[in-house]
């Protein structure tokens, strides 16, 4: 499983630590002490997620909205907003787009445009990607110069249940976007939600190419599930949910971190190829720390950092 080395990492020990530098934010606001999880009262906002090694994630705001977020020293997603929803998204970076826990040396600029319903709720991302690529670097020669390779357009197609209002399918299909051929689609994905409440507790997502306009018989299938659910706060119900909808989609393998749409944080996530003729789950699981406002601060290696709004 190409997911699971991320997860071994996080449970092989990974002991996360945060310096006298992560007390502040860029503009000077206190952060809440992880070492001493003491909280603090009224509105925050997640500011940083890091581990001994590196910051994951760190989440910039123009005032009371997120603005801008920064996966590594050269990746950041510009968030733009349209009233009180994210109408933009545009990413120039890097991705772990096939989920083995590193990040790719291929450079990756997607816009992501979203589209609401009558209610109000995100009912399709359409997405433009270009791939650059440069050939790798030897003994004394420096890696060559990044160029194009490859670009691609992606439609992603929100499906909610009828009975509860919550995420139920998600629809996407791409193809190659170049000059003088026709677009057409060629691939496809699926990927079904299961709820425990108002939790997700599984996702199954399925593979396969487009053939005549018609889903083919899926090439990988993939099972995720969330086990043994807190009763605490997920740091990332403080993200929007367009945002997390978008950092989902953007790798062909991210659906082992479904459970940024829950209300609360699983202790155990299991991890299966269903392609396999005995597919056997690989499970991993965690300790959460909380602090006073019962916020998680640290789970599965990570830790999570937040700020005053």
């Amino acid at each position: 499983m190409k997911q699971l080395f991320y997860f071994i990492l996080l449970v092989a020990g990974i002991s996360s630590i945060h310096s006298c530098k992560d007390m502040v934010d860029e503009e000077g606001d206190p952060l809440i002490d992880l070492n001493e999880s003491i909280g603090f009262n009224g509105p925050r906002a997640l500011f940083r997620e890091i581990t001994d090694a590196d910051t994951i994630a760190e989440y910039q705001y123009n005032g009371l909205v997120l603005s801008r977020v920064i996966t590594d020293k050269t990746s950041v997603a510009n968030v733009m907003w349209s009233g009180d929803k994210i109408s933009q998204i545009n990413f120039n970076g890097h991705l772990d787009n096939d989920g083995d826990g590193d990040l790719d040396d291929d450079s990756i600029v997607y816009t992501q445009l979203f589209t609401y319903g009558n209610l109000g709720r995100l009912t399709i991302i359409s997405e433009n990607r270009s791939k650059f690529t440069r050939t790798p670097g030897a003994p004394g020669v420096p890696p060559g110069p990044y160029t194009l390779n490859a670009k691609t357009k992606s439609i992603y197609d929100l499906v909610y249940s009828a009975t509860t209002g919550k995420l139920d399918i998600i629809n996407m299909k791409n193809g190659p976007d170049a000059v003088g051929v026709p677009f057409e689609y060629k691939d496809y994905s699926k990927s079904w939600y299961t709820y425990l409440g108002d939790n997700v507790s599984k996702v199954e997502r399925h593979y396969g190419k487009i053939n005549a306009g018609v889903n083919g018989t899926p090439i990988e299938k993939y099972g995720y599930e969330f086990l043994s659910y807190d009763s605490q706060i997920n740091p990332y119900t403080l993200l929007p949910f367009a945002y997390k909808v978008s950092a989902l989609v953007s790798s062909d393998y991210g659906d082992d971190k479904s459970f940024v749409l829950s209300p609360n944080s699983p202790k155990r996530v299991s991890i299966t190829d269903l392609t396999l003729p005995i597919p056997t789950p690989q499970i991993f699981s965690t300790d959460y720390r909380y602090d006073t406002q019962t916020y998680m601060i640290k789970g599965f290696g990570v830790n999570y950092i937040y700020k005053p709004m």
